[in-house]
């Protein structure tokens, strides 16, 4: 947990000439990281049942703490990868089901959530490298690959592929340019 933490927390240190202390005081990103990180190590360990229980109420009123004052979701039931950025905070929701990989970036106003009828009806897989712009919808059973970037404003309810730029409503993929510089 703190390993990936700490991260979580040089990531946010390449993008800021500020010292560990005042990203920690000032960033919200890093608050609700910190929050769901303690929180889905409980979540993923093998301590007994009961003491599990127990421990996860304190790690959701924590949570629904840090989304009053943050504006940010981040369930303990979620997977998130190491070196997760929040580029602004307010208003992200991320579902308890959904998957995020390594060394993704998202903006303020960004959903990944359910949708979908039937067989269809899930939750999105986003790959490493991944960058979501600001109040990007990214939503049903679909798979965001590696490297790719979701343009801000965005409605993403189908595959998007590797290395590629999706944008609009819905999105469509725009050209082969890749995360690199965006991450």
């Amino acid at each position: 947990m703190l390993k990936a933490f700490k991260k979580d927390l040089n990531k946010y240190k390449a993008y800021s000439d500020s010292n560990t202390l005042v990203l920690l005081f000032t960033q919200q990103g890093l608050w609700a990281l910190f929050v769901y990180r303690v929180s889905n190590s409980i979540y993923v360990s093998k301590t007994p049942l009961f003491i599990k229980r127990i421990l996860l109420i304190f790690c959701l009123i924590s949570q629904k703490g840090i989304e009053v004052l943050t504006g940010i979701s981040l369930p303990y039931s979620a997977t998130i990868g190491e070196r997760f950025y929040i580029g602004h905070f307010g208003g992200i929701i991320v579902n308890a089901n959904v998957i995020i990989g390594n060394n993704c970036n998202i903006s303020q106003g960004v959903t990944i959530g359910v949708s979908g009828k039937d067989k269809n009806r899930g939750v999105p897989i986003i790959g490493n490298n991944v960058y979501i712009g600001a109040n990007a919808v990214v939503v049903g059973k679909i798979t965001v690959g590696d490297d790719a970037v979701i343009g801000a404003n965005s409605l993403v309810t189908k595959d998007v592929l590797k290395c590629t730029t999706v944008l609009g409503v819905p999105a469509v993929k725009i050209n082969d340019n890749d995360s690199n510089g965006y991450i």
